[in-house]
């Protein structure tokens, strides 16, 4: 008798969930600990930013199972949005540059 074999998907222990869950509610609380002692300035921003890529970066890869997934992939989906945010930072450099010489030549030069 030839039994056919079942393909048995992987499946995950949820004690890795747990573990994510609770690193996420530590940098939640973190990120609120930001506003409890009320840090200001670039500090404050700098802080909010790492807490928020760092709980992304924990759901993509466990949550959204990219940890498990082949590396092309992730590939796919990562360069993407680092090739997004590169262009951002650049588009962001080319305003502050738009607004100091219009600030320069409109305001000052006059």
């Amino acid at each position: 008798m030839n039994q056919a074999k079942k393909e048995e998907t992987p499946t995950h222990k949820i004690g890795i969930y747990l573990w994510i869950w609770g690193l996420l509610f530590v940098l939640s609380f973190f990120s609120y600990m930001v506003d409890w002692f009320q840090f200001q300035g670039l500090l404050r921003w700098t802080l909010i930013l790492i807490f928020m890529f760092l709980k992304a970066g924990l759901i993509m890869m466990f949550f959204m199972h990219l940890f498990w997934e082949r590396y092309t992939l992730v590939n796919v989906l990562l360069w993407p949005m680092t090739a997004i945010a590169c262009f951002v930072g650049l588009m962001v450099a080319e305003g502050k540059y738009t607004f100091f010489t219009r600030l320069f030549y409109f305001v000052v030069g006059s």
